[in-house]
């Protein structure tokens, strides 16, 4: 090996189990929903009928994703040995995409090769619809990530009407939701309620005992015999159990702390890389939470960040509103009212990017929000100003 690469093979036997495009060949901490989702949902399928639309929600990490895949692989291979029956599965992440009519671009090209984004909505769906008609047989639809696309609903119960409403013919289509947002189906459309949510599967956070399972089988296809201790494993599921409850988080502390064993040249991965590794991911969490922001969020932050270089934070909100009109005008961009920049930080605070608390107002009147950093210095310093978004304003903010 050169200098720039490294040999990781004392630790690591297989990476790619650790890797999130894996899908596991078993899900035991999931048989409950998986039994649902194959006995109410799937089963129709074997004697050729259309499946009933279904809606799968829980927090990010909960197998939701994985047990969809799972299930229909194994429908696939039912399928495949039986007879007179055609069945399509077609997987789409609705990540990035704010509209029905950006996820039916993005299916269209996923169908065709061809993206007709700029196109009329309803000219949009006659493709999308020209396109499912030419694969004909059963289609499943697994919207992932669905409920990013917000009030913007319509192709949830325009795809499951396909059929109905005449625009496919001899053919079917359902739809599998999957959702990260637990309010999302009370806020559905009543019509995308009643196509999509024939079925509702709740895949609730997973406990520390659920979380060491999985670590367990995962660890022991992805590192090498004896390169991770139970200690570490049980750290890294007692972590996730605490914080989300949630596979994938207590898998990335597994998978960074044995990158950091590497990097030292340990042949074991200890507790002490665990705490590292939750260190580092926690920090890599917040870098794309604070990139999430909208443009008035991270102008907040800023402002709050420009004064902590200055040691006056914790701030008042009029203090860090003070510094946000000096920043809007640097930059030249519309300044909003302080009651609605107050409302940023709160939102801020709501994702632990900084922390407000009340204090007594003491001889400067009733008792007011002060406002300090709850994030590396460093780690917000450089997300808010890479890509030359904000490079107008580090003049404004020396680095202690």
């Amino acid at each position: 090996m050169t200098e720039y690469f490294q040999d990781r093979s004392a630790i690591f036997e297989s990476e790619r189990i650790l890797k999130e495009s894996y899908t596991p060949n078993d899900l035991p901490e999931r048989e409950e929903q998986l039994k649902r989702l194959g006995l109410e949902v799937l089963s129709p399928v074997l004697n050729d009928a259309p499946p009933h639309n279904a809606f799968l929600y829980g927090k990010p990490g909960q197998g939701k994703t994985a047990a969809a895949r799972f299930l229909l692989e194994k429908l696939q291979e039912e399928v495949d040995e039986r007879s007179g029956i055609n069945l399509t599965t077609i997987f789409q992440t609705c990540k990035g995409h704010h509209s029905s009519y950006q996820v039916a671009c993005d299916l269209v090209e996923q169908l065709t090769g061809d993206n007709p984004n700029g196109h009329p909505k309803r000219k949009v769906f006659a493709r999308l619809y020209d396109a499912l008609q030419e694969i004909s047989g059963i289609i499943v639809i697994v919207l992932d990530e669905v409920d990013n696309i917000g009030n913007k609903d319509m192709i949830l119960y325009e795809l499951p009407r396909a059929r109905d409403n005449g625009h496919i013919e001899d053919m079917d289509v359902s739809v599998i939701g999957i959702s990260n947002d637990m309010t999302f189906y009370d806020e559905l459309d009543p019509r995308a309620k009643d196509s999509l949510c024939e079925v509702e599967i709740h895949f609730p956070p997973y406990d520390a005992d659920q979380l060491r399972s999985i670590l367990d089988r995962r660890s022991k296809k992805a590192f090498v015999n004896s390169a991770v201790t139970q200690e570490a494993v049980a750290l890294a599921a007692a972590l996730a159990a605490q914080d989300l409850g949630s596979a994938r988080q207590a898998i990335r502390y597994l998978y960074k702390a044995g990158e950091f064993a590497a990097l030292n040249d340990e042949s074991q991965v200890a507790e002490e890389h665990v705490r590292k590794a939750e260190d580092h991911v926690e920090q890599m969490n917040i870098a794309q939470s604070i990139r999430d922001l909208t443009t008035q969020d991270q102008l907040a932050l800023l402002a709050l960040t420009s004064l902590a270089t200055r040691n006056e934070t914790p701030a008042p909100t009029p203090e860090v509103y003070s510094r946000y009109t000096d920043i809007t005008s640097h930059v030249d961009t519309n300044s909003i009212a302080m009651r609605r920049v107050r409302s940023h930080l709160h939102d801020l605070d709501m994702i632990g990017v900084v922390s407000g608390a009340k204090r007594s107002g003491g001889s400067r009147g009733g008792p007011k929000y002060y406002w300090e950093l709850n994030t590396d210095f460093d780690t917000t310093v450089n997300v808010l100003t890479e890509e030359n978004r904000f490079t107008d304003v580090l003049d404004l903010i020396d680095r202690p």
